[in-house]
This record gives structure tokens, C-alpha cells and sequence, in this order.
């Protein structure tokens, strides 16, 4: 993991398109603006969790029983 300092104002730029900015700082939370294209999607990490795990389930055991009825 790559670990930065930033102080408020400051940016970084990922995979030259996505430009990440502190805009606030205030006791342990940091507000972040993300700027990138519309065609990136931008999660926070525990919604990117629950939408991994439900994609998961979704070809677990009995996905995969519905798709042999299918075939």
C-alpha cells in the first residue's frame, strides 16, 4: 500500500484520469472529492464489500443448480 500525506487543498492523481483531493480535515474524519469519468465507478469500500458478496451469492450453489436446469 502506498501512503501518502496530504494536507487540505492538496491532490493526487490515479491512473492519470482520477484526481483525488482533501477538502476537509476535521478531528479523525478526512473529506475526499473524487473527480473522474463517468464511466469509473466510485464506491465506498463497504458497499464495494456488500455488492462483491451479493455477486457472490448470486453464483453460489444454488445459481449454478439454475443454470444446469437451463442448459
Amino acid at each position: 500500500m502506498l501512503t501518502l500525506s496530504r494536507k487540505k487543498g492538496e491532490s493526487l492523481v490515479v491512473n492519470n484520469n482520477i484526481e483525488v483531493t482533501i477538502l476537509d480535515i476535521r478531528g479523525d474524519q478526512v473529506k475526499l472529492g473524487v473527480a473522474a469519468p463517468k464511466e469509473v465507478p466510485i464506491y465506498r469500500k463497504e458497499i464495494y464489500d456488500e455488492i462483491h458478496e451479493s455477486n457472490k451469492n448470486a453464483v453460489s450453489m444454488e445459481g449454478m443448480e439454475a443454470l444446469k436446469k437451463i442448459f
